[in-house]
């Protein structure tokens, strides 16, 4: 527990770095990052594994399950970069499936990294580009789906925004 006041984070302030591997030294300087202006699916989920003993008929046995996570949809808008397009054309063309580990950094107020997510072994199964629509004025939001193989919180891999 933690001696200190609690302070909300503003869920407005974060980062997401790509690494091929975070746990080597050589590999801690991330092979793209983004601003993104919206990441959602954050979330594990563990089966309960419920088992009836006989004799024993007013409750059930629970004992964990496997985990489950969902799928993590980082959106942010169009720009000129296109790492993250070209990672999903060079899993998707046929290539070896290149997996990155991508650490989200939250921030508080005055710009200090304070909690981060980690995704293990992400791999990108959905890009979408932004609809095109002559009419309209507003910024154009592409999309990126990532599957990942595990869902952990780690120390900020970037300590401010600066």
């Amino acid at each position: 527990m933690s001696d200190g006041a609690l302070t909300a984070l503003h869920v407005f302030r974060f980062h997401v770095d790509f690494h091929a591997d975070p746990a080597r030294a050589e590999n801690r300087t991330p092979m793209c990052s983004g601003a993104f202006a919206e990441c959602t699916g954050l979330e594990a989920t563990m089966e309960a594994k419920v088992i009836k003993e006989g004799g024993r008929n007013d409750t059930a046995i629970q004992r964990c399950g496997p985990v489950t996570f969902a799928t993590v949809v980082l959106k942010r808008g169009m720009t000129e970069t296109r790492d993250l397009y070209r990672w999903f054309e060079l899993v998707t063309g046929g290539k070896y499936s290149y997996r990155l580990s991508a650490t989200i950094n939250m921030y508080d107020a005055a710009g200090v990294a304070k909690v981060a997510w980690r995704l293990d072994r992400a791999l990108p199964i959905k890009f979408k580009a932004a609809d095109l629509n002559a009419k309209g004025t507003e910024v154009g939001i592409e999309e990126l789906h990532l599957a990942h193989e595990g869902l952990r919180l780690t120390p900020p891999s970037r300590p401010s925004l600066a």
